[in-house]
């Protein structure tokens, strides 16, 4: 199994995060991974997306017969490497800020559904081979049409609960060097990509063991999840007036909330493989409490 799970995630880096780096590769020293950044133009975009479930095609194969389970770490892996090789996030807003750095967490915040549609994309190249490889089986229509209410309602109470609860333990665990601040409470420097890689890894396996263990549901909605942090935490942390606080009275590299200092491609990235192993970790808490 271990070596399934290395070939999955070799694959990803491979392909994605080293072949494929051209396609996001900054124009100069210390430039961010990021479509905001302008570095990823729209046909780069589209290639992306097309290897991308090519990724997924051959990871599953690569970790047969468990490729609907492993296969799904291959492209997010690859986009954790392109999220550790970026600049961060003050990069970025060196790079591109106007006089109204409002503007640009504003559309900072929709780039995570890119990056969340790439993973997707990996997905649907998992389930493709997976329809090739194996024949469906019956359902139970009767138990399921039973379900659906419950399972809809838990879903909906999932993703929201995922995005608030990432958002807590992302403070806690990516965080730089905090100080007092007079208006806000408190600031934040920008943390080291390890320990964002680290502490957004943590909180996305914590969210999902939740979810898993209280809701009974998969590593998808807290996958979903990870493109929504980012505009929750712009919208909660990010306001106008706040930005023009820390303008007029902190460097650049200090924000309002450790989330905004994390990049939407190591956001989502990193976010799918703290979910997966979450529910996983989950999976196998439950199978202990109930035969250890």
């Amino acid at each position: 199994m271990k070596l399934r799970i290395a070939a999955s995630a070799a694959i990803g880096i491979v392909l994605i995060g080293l072949l494929c780096w051209p396609l996001a590769a900054p124009s100069e020293p210390f430039g961010t991974v990021s479509v905001l950044g302008g570095n990823i133009n729209a046909s780069n975009a589209a290639l992306l997306a097309l290897l991308a479930f090519f990724t997924g095609f051959i990871a599953y194969f690569a970790s047969w017969p468990h490729g609907r389970e492993i296969g799904i770490l291959a492209v997010p892996a690859g986009l954790t490497i392109w999220g550790i090789r970026s600049g961060n996030m003050v990069n970025l807003i060196r790079r591109t800020a106007t006089a109204n750095q409002a503007e640009l967490f504003a559309a900072l915040r929709w780039e995570p559904l890119y990056w969340l549609a790439i993973v997707t994309a990996g997905f649907a190249g998992v389930l493709l081979a997976q329809k090739i490889k194996t024949a469906p089986e019956p359902q139970n229509s009767e138990e399921n049409s039973k379900s659906t209410g419950i399972i809809n309602i838990n879903h909906i109470i999932a993703l929201v609960a995922s995005v608030v609860i990432a958002q807590l333990f992302i403070n806690a665990f990516a965080q730089g060097i905090r100080l007092p601040d007079g208006k806000i409470g408190s600031v934040v420097a920008q943390p080291p990509v390890e320990q964002i890689v680290y502490g957004v890894f943590i909180s996305f396996g914590l969210v999902a063991f939740v979810v898993k263990k209280f809701l009974n549901v998969g590593y998808i909605w807290p996958t979903i999840a990870s493109a929504f942090v980012t505009a929750f935490a712009i919208i909660s942390y990010g306001r106008q007036d706040v930005l023009q606080h820390l303008s007029s009275n902190w460097p650049a590299v200090f924000f309002s909330h450790a989330t905004l200092s994390i990049l939407p491609v190591q956001m989502v990235a990193i976010g799918t493989l703290g979910s997966i192993a979450g529910y996983w970790m989950a999976i196998r808490y439950n199978y202990w409490r109930k035969h250890g």
